[in-house]
């Protein structure tokens, strides 16, 4: 069998993600045309409402690195930097910092109490 190209790899993973947020409900989800790196969108991913999506397929980890890109291609945009990643035959898995998890949940336990969501932390669409 032949080594799989990293490049396609990872597009598939992004396309996965992508359908992935659909099924959520994001229906606006889908994978940027990164010609060049040069989008107007550094996202991987768009269509999930101030979260900037760092997609990454691979067998070695390197979060921290992940994150400081995710970081960077952020910068400015008022989106919170995530990363999505797993590896071969894996669930994927999230990463962001704390005090964006923390902002996050606050928010979600602020509109739980206000009975204005649902228990999404425990809820499984997949």
């Amino acid at each position: 069998m032949g080594k799989i190209n990293s490049k396609d790899k990872g597009a598939r993973f992004e396309r996965q993600l992508a359908g992935m947020f659909r099924d959520y409900g994001y229906t606006e989800a889908r994978r940027t045309a990164q010609y060049c790196g040069n989008t107007g969108d550094a996202s991987d991913v768009v269509g999930l409402p101030g979260i900037h999506v760092e997609a990454k397929h691979q067998e070695k980890m390197r979060l921290y690195d992940w994150m400081e890109q995710a970081k960077r291609d952020a910068a400015g945009t008022g989106d919170k930097p995530v990363v999505f990643h797993k590896k071969n035959h894996a669930e994927v898995l999230v990463t962001m910092r704390f005090d964006d998890f923390m902002e996050l949940y606050r928010e979600w336990k602020a509109g739980e109490d206000d009975g204005g969501t649902e228990d999404v932390f425990s809820e499984d669409c997949g």
